[in-house]
């Protein structure tokens, strides 16, 4: 009994299979593309082509205003710094009314940071008489975690492209604050030069 149930069923199914189908497949055609799109180029579409940092000559500050002065160095020290890094790098400054290829912008302040050192202080332990026999007593160290505050001179430097106005590259690099005023010029030469050292990117 069970198993004409089971036959009748298949052939139920199999009457149902062969029926029609009562969808149907249909689209609507695709719209003709408008006139402009053939002369439009979507740039978005393809990666950007890599910059020739090659062609930058030359260059002027941005607006023609120099970097501003801090208590710690005017105006003038800071252009000299990054003036002589850029010299390095085969840019030079235009001094005449000829266009640029880059425009120069320069930033210092001073920043406060918070450092940590530790040091291991290791106790404990005897030896023998002069440093033979066996030795008694506990060995090991104790961490000492030391938290103090340091000034650094933070340099900022940033490069745009004369003919567009696009940020091309830019950097920032720190180094430590010192008293006099001589170390306070090399402290800042330093920074820049730190800036300026991945400069052109490879």
């Amino acid at each position: 009994m069970k198993s004409r149930t089971g036959l009748l069923l298949c052939c139920l199914g199999l009457a149902a299979c062969q029926g029609t189908n009562p969808y149907v497949a249909s689209s609507n055609p695709i719209p003709p593309a408008p006139p402009q799109a053939a002369n439009t180029f979507d740039r978005s579409a393809y990666p950007a082509a890599p910059r020739d940092f090659g062609r930058y000559r030359s260059w002027a500050w941005l607006d023609g205003h120099l970097p501003t002065g801090t208590a710690m160095a005017d105006s003038a020290q800071v252009a000299e710094a990054v003036s002589s890094a850029l010299d390095q790098r085969g840019l030079r400054p235009l001094h005449d009314n000829r266009p640029a290829d880059l425009f120069v912008s320069a930033d210092l302040r001073l920043e406060t940071r918070m450092r940590q050192v530790q040091d291991d202080y290791g106790y404990g332990g005897y030896g023998g008489y002069n440093g033979y026999g066996p030795g008694y007593g506990m060995y090991g160290s104790a961490p000492i975690v030391r938290t103090y505050q340091e000034q650094v001179v933070v340099v900022h430097v940033e490069l745009f492209d004369a003919q567009s106005g696009q940020p091309v590259w830019s950097s920032s690099a720190e180094t430590s604050h010192r008293g006099t005023q001589s170390q306070q010029v090399d402290a800042i030469r330093e920074a820049v030069e730190k800036a300026m050292s991945a400069y052109p990117p490879s």
